[in-house]
């Protein structure tokens, strides 16, 4: 099963609407996921067994004749979910309970491509180390979300990083002998958006991450593609090396910057960003678009014309959405591959 795929199994689906609601019960899980009730029934209890539910038996309403109906919510599981966000220059990690909230954090400052590849994780698993051991709590699953692109059992190709092919997942895997599971910006922005939605047939969604390499991906039937895009003029080097100027060495610098000439080329690129989306949409008609990265957040500015850009070149009704800060979208995207595979498997993860 691929990444963020919707819910399948009855316990899956169960779990998603029980984790995003205060209380449930077995008759609103029957109504919501269109399964039966003793499938249901069956499903509820392996949860509870395994430890992700719990039955408010103190609350319990009677109906007149027949059963009381037993509110259900999601239990304190005394495991952790670990979230990797891989960046240039700094690497967020996280511990996240199975509702999503953030136990531990911690950043580490460390430009990748200047290091090699042993040394970066073994930076990461140290960190991870030390958030667990704070915590007290084993690790159950861990999650690395990653710029490039992302291929096979987890080879990373970034060239922001300087990773052609490399494979963090195994590593990390010997490690810590738990589930690794690696994937891209984009992919995780979109996960993010579907293990947040009440809907288990959520309308598609497109994301869009524009910073120092562009990465796009789309939800589909089985899960989330990624999307395979040129990088080019729209990535914040290409930008750079448009505007060529000795005062000019990063994003902020050239928002910063009063020259005409260098607003324009910021402005082109936001129009790029904006053709790019457009066709993406007239192929894949997402109900909704994500973008997120330092080309709208550290360029407000560039808002107006990506969005212009969108609506006029594609005919299908978008709605766009921007991720406002750089905390959010690492946050974000951590939390969402860190519970990706518990969410999606959670009596393997339990081991029932």
């Amino acid at each position: 099963m691929t990444s963020f795929s919707r819910p399948r199994t009855p316990a899956a689906k169960c779990l998603h609407l029980i984790r995003l609601n205060d209380l449930t019960s077995r008759s609103d899980l029957v109504r919501a996921t269109g399964l039966s009730q003793p499938t249901v029934t069956r499903a509820i209890a392996a949860l509870v067994d395994a430890g992700y539910v719990t039955e408010r038996n103190d609350l319990t309403q009677s109906q007149g004749r027949g059963r009381p109906t037993i509110p259900l919510e999601l239990a304190e599981t005394p495991v952790t979910h670990a979230g990797v966000s891989v960046g240039t220059d700094s690497t967020y990690v996280a511990l996240f309970d199975l509702k999503g909230r953030t136990l531990r954090s911690t950043d580490i400052d460390l430009p990748v491509s200047r290091v090699s590849e042993d040394d970066f994780i073994q930076h990461v698993m140290a960190g991870l180390h030390k958030l667990t051991t704070s915590v007290g709590r084993p690790l159950a699953t861990v999650g690395v979300t990653t710029s490039g692109t992302v291929r096979g059992d987890g080879d990373v190709y970034a060239p922001n990083l300087g990773w052609d092919g490399v494979n963090i997942g195994e590593q990390m895997r010997e490690q810590f002998s738990v589930p690794v599971e690696v994937t891209s910006i984009s992919s995780a922005i979109v996960g993010s958006e579907m293990q947040s939605t009440p809907d288990l047939d959520t309308p598609s969604v497109m994301a869009l991450f524009a910073d120092d390499s562009i990465a796009c991906a789309v939800s589909v039937a089985d899960g989330v593609q990624p999307i395979e895009v040129e990088q080019g003029a729209l990535t914040t080097k290409g930008l750079l090396d448009i505007i060529q100027k000795p005062t000019v060495r990063t994003l902020r610098q050239a928002v910063e910057d009063a020259a005409e000439g260098t607003r324009a080329a910021l402005d082109d690129r936001a129009r790029g960003l904006g053709s790019l989306v457009a066709g993406l949409c007239s192929d894949h008609s997402p109900a909704t678009v994500v973008v997120a990265g330092s080309a709208f957040i550290d360029d407000p500015l560039s808002s107006g014309p990506f969005a212009r850009t969108v609506r006029e070149g594609t005919d299908c009704p978008v709605d766009l959405r921007l991720i406002p800060s750089h905390q959010d979208v690492v946050r974000d995207i951590a939390r969402a591959v860190a519970l990706d595979y518990v969410l999606r498997e959670p009596l393997a993860v339990a081991g029932k």
